[in-house]
């Protein structure tokens, strides 16, 4: 059968690709290979090792250009001699053909090289309508009859557009204008592929901005080494100028990489030679004496208040307040209202960890008791009974461990999804499966991890089921703490110490944890039969 390939983004007729195994790209990946078909990078493909070594090391290709991440597809190992790949997104629709040229390896990870071909465009992925191509764009201008050689200020962001950003935004494109018109602007938002984030209350500081503003959407990769935040990531210099490249692709001649109130060095950004200017505008802070915000050089110091930052706004909107008006546009509070609402509203998942016999099930079921007397809906995935009910026949290998951790993960998350409460109470031994537990509750609600730091000893000498002598006799093989592994959490929101002290206290302490948190009211509430 006839295979039909084209050249560039355009997609192909590809009704028989030979058997090349299907794979789907992680986040970073398929990040990568949406921009490498849209355009937005200029390259075919996936980078070989020495382009990879020489990007990260130099920040150069080996032939002199500048760029400033590698770009790269990791693959599991049983893919890495293949020669061909169809490239899926995660349901397993088709999005492009590898070609491989070259298999290599890293710290244990196998990567290929080569180049791309569109199979046909992506579909899946949030905000997909707003997901223009830099060609798309740049023939856009051309049929609105604008100038294309005009000034165009790309304002990159992964955080919402509040006064202060808005008022620099403004600012700089009328200091970039001329014939007394302000440059157009083009607000690139960095959401990610599979959850809108705060993308809705970036949108809606739309009408706030020039008729001349227009907006896309794009998915950065987190391998340049930002964190990602729930409000906004941290950015390093090499993202921001992985966001410059992009932005030159649409065609922008300057950028303001809104990263919140410390961003990356503009000097070392430079350095890595992105193809347009970097704006570097002094700081601005609000006049409270003229209740307006300005360059901080012209403000009274008396009377200059910084803008909230992103734990700021997370706090005030966990808790239930209103942000104040001298700092967003109400538009944009109000949807960051709607997408973060109060904790005392949203879905948590608890994961208590700790070795057999720590106390976790006994803490466990008093805050369970806790939170239904606080008002809120609360299902307890017990160890002990997941193992009866959702993962019977499941042996205590680690492979069938981090299966058991999955399986409580998704119903902890689906309950989550839905504004309950889940408590979980498993050894959860292992730092892979607490994090994979951890990212899929966190898609949709949050996520607080308790270690019952109870040691070893203590839960011997507590051992009602004999379960430590059976170990110690090699009766029972893979025990965690005695034949197999446990990995103290290091990224536990709260560690109980359970030595010398009463289950209720513990308790107690969760609860008061979970009130300054806001996901329970300040006070128990208590019915009165008077």
């Amino acid at each position: 059968m006839v295979s039909a390939h084209s050249r560039g983004n355009e997609p192909v007729e590809d009704t028989d690709r030979g058997g090349a195994p299907a794979f789907a790209p992680d986040p970073d990946g398929l990040a990568h290979l949406e921009l490498i078909l849209s355009g937005a990078y200029p390259f075919p493909g996936f980078m070989t090792r020495e382009e990879a070594e020489a990007v990260t090391d130099r920040g150069r290709l080996p032939d002199g250009r500048p760029w400033p991440v590698p770009v790269t597809l990791e693959v599991p190992g049983d893919l890495a001699g293949e020669r061909r790949l169809t490239l899926t997104d995660p349901e397993g629709a088709p999005l492009a053909e590898l070609s491989v040229r070259e298999h290599w390896e890293r710290a244990g990870a196998h990567h290929l090289a080569g180049d791309v071909t569109m199979l046909r465009p992506a579909m899946h992925g949030v905000l997909r309508e707003l997901r223009a191509t830099p060609a798309e764009v740049r023939a856009q201008r051309e049929l609105d009859h604008q100038v294309v050689d005009r000034p165009l200020l790309a304002v990159f962001t992964d955080r919402p557009l509040h006064h202060r950003a808005l008022h620099q935004v403004r600012a700089e494109a009328e200091a970039l204008g001329h014939g007394g018109e302000r440059a157009e602007v083009l607000v690139i938002v960095d959401a990610p592929l599979h959850d809108e984030g705060v993308s809705p209350a970036i949108l809606a500081a739309e009408p706030l901005l020039s008729p001349r503003a227009s907006f896309v959407v794009v998915t950065l990769p987190r391998t340049g080494g930002r964190a990602c935040g729930s409000i906004g990531g941290v950015w390093s210099e090499r993202d921001t100028a992985l966001a410059a490249h992009v932005a030159a692709a649409y065609g922008a001649t300057h950028m303001l990489a809104e990263t919140g109130s410390r961003g990356p060095e503009i000097e070392r950004v430079m350095a890595l030679r992105p193809p347009l200017t970097v704006l570097d505008p002094e700081p601005w802070r609000y006049d409270s004496g003229e209740a307006l915000w300005k360059p901080f050089t012209h403000v009274d110091p008396r009377q200059a208040v910084p803008e909230l930052s992103d734990a700021d706004v997370e706090t005030e909107l966990a808790h239930g307040r209103e942000l104040p008006a001298w700092f967003t546009p109400a538009r944009v509070g109000a949807e960051l209202a709607r997408l973060r609402p109060a904790r005392t509203e949203r879905g948590i998942t608890l994961l208590f960890t700790g070795l057999s016999g720590s106390g976790k099930s006994t803490i466990a079921r008093g805050v369970c008791d806790g939170i239904r007397r606080a008002g809120r809906t609360v299902s307890l995935l017990d160890g002990d009974l997941v193992r009866r009910m959702l993962s019977k026949g499941l042996t205590f290998s680690r492979q069938d461990r981090e299966l058991n951790i999955r399986r409580i993960g998704y119903v902890a998350s689906e309950i989550t999804r839905h504004g309950g409460v889940a408590v979980c109470a498993p050894i959860a031994p292992y730092a892979t499966g607490r994090e994979e537990v951890r990212a899929m509750v966190e898609e949709f609600g949050d996520f607080f991890l308790v270690h019952v730091a109870t040691p070893l000893r203590v839960c011997e000498s507590r051992d009602r089921k004999g379960l430590y002598a059976k170990a110690r006799a090699g009766e029972i093989p893979e025990f965690t703490g005695i034949s197999d592994p446990y990995e103290e959490p290091t990224d536990a929101d709260l560690v109980l110490d359970t030595v010398d002290t009463d289950p209720a206290e513990s308790v107690a302490e969760v609860m008061a944890a979970l009130r300054e948190g806001g996901w329970l009211p300040e006070a128990e509430q208590h019915v009165s039969e008077d």
